[in-house]
Parts: structure tokens; C-alpha cells; sequence
């Protein structure tokens, strides 16, 4: 038998620890969108508001923009591989703590101990896949991974929401984290110090935390939408945002194609962007097919900008996990702040279209060919759902399913809830415009933070 060289099982190791690594990175950034689609189940299980529920995504994004610059300091100029593994452990340990959670403050608590551990991964995955590969491709996979991440984490974690349950988004990520934390260890980078250290680059940061804040819109409350405003199930909206995560992919080939510079790309991704944006800020119905297309134009546009700003705050720039650190801080800060500003916006919105709505039923209610009785007793459901769904767009169906009808007033009936949930779709579509279009907005803002970019990137960029 040919035994290996202990070059060669290195080697092995090493193209192993890569690829757990990189996943490791996607996992890490999927996780601040991944339970997005879970959010309506995680309502209806441990209870709470919208408003409430928006700390299981803040909480965790928040942590992650806070701890991520100190722990950046903590990896760099040091064999970073031990709090690499540290951090993947924690993070591992925390994901078990979030699908056992009983309560809406355990889930936020755990979240937030996930972030911390997320952080420390993060930066030191960022040193080791260098140390592990090369500059150029160490540094191209690890933006790479963020971006996927970024983008598919609302669709995986649909879809295991709708074939499992809310729990399941976290339980699959405790077996990968526990077998990055080995991979982490197997590659050890000597210490560097740069005592040349160079100050953070401003502008990309500053498009990135505009850019974060704008993809809220997209990767939030298009969700909230399409589930809680539309009424379809996780999997169809998670089969449609999926449109995101494609485009995002092949937003790269397309601009090598086109070779119109790093620069111009990612001024046209925010213009994309906002774009995607503001169609979905004015949709003509509640069909899914209507989100498709500006959901591809968000995806293309964040596939041309993210990657772009990231490795222009990363080039010629030391200590490297540092400014890694800036970034990633500055993406969550980002998530934040869109967070905080739209939150309220379209919460407010719901409750404003509450009595239009109501008198939109009550004037549809008045005009079905239903027996007076009947009305009033679903006049009365229908306002007990309207009370007991505040600040979110009620499910009328329980209205009527405690109406007993007679066989020949069934399909007025059923009509008349057609009618009715149209009516919310609707109600629900307009108090969302406004959250989109602020979003569009601050994509466009983005392009202000671009304009002082004097020096053009024109060579060394991963492919």
C-alpha cells in the first residue's frame, strides 16, 4: 500500500479545510437573513409583534457590526487559527441555543451570542483561506462566500422552514460549524506584523453600510410581504426570492463581458438596485410573477456592487482581517440602520390602512347577497380579526368558517372572502410602497459615497 507523505496529507487537509471554510463564511452571512422567511412561524409559535419579532434579525446584525472591528483586532498580527475555532465553536453552540429557544427572549439572546461567535469566524476564516490559498484567491473566495450567502439565506432558510419548521434553520448549522472548527485548526499562519497599518477606506464603507440598508427592503420586508401581506406559503415566496441569489450569481460573468470597469458597475448595481426597488414598490397585483423582475435587477445589482466595494476596501491594506473586519462591520451596520428606519415606516403604514380597510369590508360585506343575519354576525368576526391583528394584515378565513350558511349561500360567501383578501392585497401592497421607495433612495445615496473614489481599480481584482 502507497502511504501518502506527510506533504502530501497536508496538502489533503488543507483542500478539505478550504471549501469548510468558505461554507463557513457563507453560513455565517446567510444567517443575517436566514431566518427571514421563518418569521411568520416564529410569530405564531413564540408570539410577539412585528415590530418585536424584527430584534430576532437586529439583534444578530447588530452584534455582529459591534464585535466584528474588536475582534478583527484581536486576530490580526497573531496565529489566528485558535480564535478562529473558538468563534466557530461559539457560534455552533449558539445555534443549538436558538433551536431549542422557548421564548422570543432566548431566540434574541442566543442570536446575539451567535453574532459574537460569527464575528471572530468570520475574520479569521478571512486570514487562513489567505494563508490556505494565496492572496488574490484567498481573499476572492471569501467575498465570494459573503455574497452567496448574503443573498441565498432567505431561501434556504424558506425552505426548511415549510419541509421541517423554524427550528431546523438553526439545527443544520451546528454539524457544518463543528466540522469547520478542526479546519480552522489545520492551517496555521505565522504572525505578521504591519506596523504601517493603514487607516479604513471610507468611501466603500460608506456605500456598503447604504447598499446593506437598501437590500433590507429586498431581503426583509419583500418577505413579510409575500407571506404575511400576499398570503403564500414560505416555500412559494422562498422559490421566488430565489430569483435573487441566481441573478446575484451571475451578475459577475456578465460584467466581464461587458468590461465596463469596477467603478461603472457598481454605480449601475445601485442604480439596479433602486430599481428593483421601486418596482416592487408598485406592483399591479399580488401575483408572484410580478416580483420576479425587480428582484432580478436587485440581485444583479447586488452581485456588481457588494463584491466591488469590499475588495476596494481591502486592496493594498494591512493589517488585511482588520479591514475584512471594517466591512463586514459596515454590511451589518447597514442591515441595521434599514432595519431601524423601515421597521417603523411600514408598521405605521399597516396600521394607517387599517380603517380604510375596514370600511373597504364593511362596504363589501353590506353589498353580498347574504342574509342579514349573516352580515352582521360577519361584520362582528371580521372586526374582532381586524382588532386582534394589529399592526399585521389579518387572515379573514376564521370569520367565515364560523358562519353557518346554507349550501346555496356558500358560494356568495366564498366570493365575498375572494373579494375581501384582494381588498388586504391590496392595502398590504400600498402600506409597503412607502418602505421600498425609501429603500430605492438610499441605493441611490449610495452613489454619493462613490463619487469621491479617485483612484479607478484596474488590475489585481479576484475573478
Amino acid at each position: 500500500m502507497t502511504r501518502l507523505a506527510p506533504f502530501g496529507k497536508a496538502v489533503l487537509v488543507r483542500r478539505a479545510a478550504v471549501p469548510l471554510l468558505a461554507l463557513t463564511v457563507a453560513l455565517v452571512l446567510a444567517d443575517s437573513a436566514i431566518v427571514t422567511l421563518a418569521l411568520p412561524e416564529i410569530l405564531r409559535h413564540l408570539g410577539g409583534s412585528v415590530a418585536q419579532v424584527a430584534w430576532v434579525l437586529i439583534a444578530f446584525n447588530l452584534a455582529l457590526a459591534l464585535i466584528v472591528v474588536p475582534a478583527a483586532w484581536a486576530c490580526a498580527g497573531r496565529d489566528c487559527a485558535p480564535l478562529c475555532a473558538a468563534g466557530i465553536a461559539v457560534f455552533a453552540a449558539a445555534s443549538a441555543a436558538c433551536a431549542l429557544a422557548g421564548s422570543m427572549e432566548v431566540l434574541i439572546a442566543a442570536r446575539s451570542v451567535q453574532a459574537i461567535g460569527g464575528a471572530f469566524a468570520l475574520v479569521g476564516c478571512l486570514e487562513l483561506l489567505v494563508a490556505a490559498t494565496d492572496e488574490r484567491r484567498g481573499v476572492a473566495c471569501w467575498i465570494a462566500a459573503g455574497v452567496i450567502g448574503t443573498a441565498a439565506g432567505p431561501v434556504a432558510g424558506g425552505l426548511l422552514t415549510e419541509a421541517f419548521s423554524w427550528h431546523s434553520i438553526f439545527v443544520v448549522q451546528v454539524p457544518i460549524a463543528v466540522l469547520a472548527v478542526p479546519a480552522a485548526l489545520t492551517i496555521r499562519r505565522a504572525p505578521v506584523h504591519h506596523p504601517d497599518g493603514h487607516r479604513p477606506a471610507v468611501m466603500p464603507n460608506i456605500a456598503l453600510v447604504l447598499l446593506s440598508a437598501a437590500l433590507t427592503a429586498a431581503l426583509f420586508l419583500l418577505v413579510l410581504l409575500l407571506v404575511d401581506g400576499w398570503g403564500h406559503t414560505p416555500v412559494s415566496a422562498a422559490l421566488t426570492v430565489s430569483v435573487v441569489p441566481v441573478a446575484a450569481f451571475v451578475a459577475r460573468p456578465l460584467a466581464r463581458l461587458v468590461r465596463a470597469g469596477p467603478r461603472s458597475e457598481t454605480a449601475a448595481g445601485c442604480v439596479l438596485i433602486a430599481g428593483g426597488l421601486v418596482g416592487l414598490a408598485v406592483p399591479p397585483s399580488a401575483n408572484l410573477v410580478w416580483a420576479i423582475a425587480p428582484q432580478a435587477l436587485v440581485g444583479l445589482g447586488l452581485g456588481l456592487t457588494v463584491d466591488s466595494l469590499t475588495f476596494d476596501a481591502l486592496r493594498d491594506r494591512f493589517p488585511r482581517a482588520l479591514h475584512g473586519g471594517w466591512t463586514i462591520g459596515a454590511r451589518h451596520a447597514g442591515v441595521v440602520l434599514g432595519l431601524v428606519i423601515l421597521t417603523p415606516v411600514f408598521t405605521a403604514d399597516l396600521r394607517d390602512a387599517q380603517v380604510p380597510a375596514q370600511e373597504a369590508i364593511t362596504s363589501l360585506v353590506l353589498d353580498a347577497p347574504l342574509p342579514a343575519h349573516d352580515k352582521i354576525a360577519l361584520a362582528q368576526g371580521l372586526s374582532e380579526q381586524l382588532v386582534a391583528e394589529r399592526g399585521r394584515v389579518p387572515d379573514l378565513h376564521p370569520a367565515f368558517d364560523a358562519l353557518q350558511l346554507a349550501p346555496k349561500e356558500r358560494r356568495a360567501s366564498e366570493q365575498l372572502e375572494r373579494d375581501l383578501d384582494t381588498q388586504l392585497e391590496r392595502a398590504a401592497s400600498r402600506a409597503f410602497r412607502n418602505s421600498f421607495l425609501i429603500g430605492a433612495g438610499l441605493a441611490l445615496l449610495a452613489l454619493a459615497a462613490l463619487v469621491p473614489l479617485r483612484r479607478p481599480v484596474t488590475t489585481g481584482r479576484p475573478s
